[in-house]
């Protein structure tokens, strides 16, 4: 017979708060220590950028004179592909977890896209930066060896123009292509999130509004789809989140470190109203984002450019916060005004 068998009530209680407690002591452990962490890196981040992190840092180019580098290329440029992953991404996420979990029917083919979007989630960000760089940077080279459109339909075209706006093709390193590599990305994380957040929404929402003579996209506009918001932001802020911050994907698209103007030349608001054009040029211009300037600037020896990447780090965390801010007011705002 096993020892519970012999042991009383009293006995088994006191052992049962014995286990809570020791469980309760770990996880308050495992909080406190993960926020332990959290303050040592800000706390270092804070102190190699103290004297750098300035306004001169924050309106300046980069610069092979440390004293006169800042981020401006890279804050312009991260604003810009975010801007256009978001705009792709949010859209084309949002509607297919709505297909999925609204109009498709269950078999074969919808089980096999959920259960590749699960194993796309965790594919390392490198492999979509080599899936970027063969589909928009050089869009399958079906230009020819010459890489341009010129080679293919055999007269000299550098670009097209369509109203002052210059089109190479293929894409080349420009913010275009950087951020539909980011939207392949961020996708499937898009995706899962809004389906489980459209599936927690209660099934008798939905049957009230049916019986109530809504149609399945009123009953989805009007009801599902406000219901489900906060949880689609969440997966929207780790998502954009997880963009801002990567890397080897742009380093694998070729963008540069060194980008000495803004995309379009759109680098003030006088600059946006004396060539308005700029604004259409600026997807497909070349870019750099600031966390290629941060790991370009650590990996130079010399002692200052460390303090600028620490002040790029910064502004890089500053950033996050804001547009996590921004997706969280949304989130509390659609939170407080579910009508159930």
């Amino acid at each position: 017979m096993s020892k519970l068998d012999h042991s009383s009530p009293s006995d088994l209680f006191q052992s049962g708060k014995k286990e809570t407690r020791l469980f309760a002591y770990l996880c308050a452990a495992a909080t406190w220590s993960s926020a332990a962490i959290l303050v040592i890196l800000l706390s270092a981040v804070a102190f190699k950028s103290w004297g750098w992190f300035d306004w001169q840092f924050l309106t300046s180019y980069d610069s092979r004179r440390p004293e006169k580098a800042g981020v401006f290329a890279g804050l312009i440029g991260t604003f810009w592909m975010i801007s256009f992953t978001i705009l792709f991404s949010v859209p084309i996420g949002v509607g297919a977890a709505i297909y999925l979990e609204e109009y498709a029917k269950d078999n074969w083919l919808s089980r096999l896209i959920r259960v590749n979007l699960s194993n796309l989630a965790g594919v390392p960000s490198i492999v979509y930066g080599i899936l970027g760089v063969t589909l928009f940077v050089r869009m399958f080279g079906v230009f020819g060896e010459g890489g341009h459109l010129d080679s293919f339909i055999g007269w000299k075209v550098e670009e097209l123009n369509f109203w002052g706006i210059s089109i190479s093709l293929p894409l080349g390193e420009v913010v275009l292509a950087g951020a539909m590599t980011m939207t392949l990305l961020v996708l499937p994380v898009i995706i899962i999130a809004s389906q489980e957040a459209l599936r927690g929404v209660p099934p008798s929402i939905r049957h009230a509004s049916l019986a109530l003579g809504a149609s399945k996209w009123q009953t989805i506009r009007h009801q599902v789809l406000p219901a489900a918001i906060p949880g689609i932001m969440t997966g929207v802020i780790l998502s954009i989140s997880r963009a801002i911050g990567e890397t080897a994907p742009l380093i694998c698209l070729g963008i540069a470190a060194y980008v000495p103007f803004a995309p379009g030349g759109i680098d003030s608001p006088s600059a946006l109203i004396e060539h308005p054009e700029g604004m259409l040029q600026a997807p497909f211009d070349y870019f750099t984002v600031i966390p290629i300037q941060i790991y370009n600037w650590a990996l130079d020896h010399r002692e200052a450019y460390k303090g600028l990447a620490a002040a790029g780090i910064a502004v890089l965390l500053l950033m996050l916060l804001f547009l996590n801010g921004i997706a969280i007011t949304i989130r509390n705002y659609s939170n407080r005004h579910i009508r159930w």
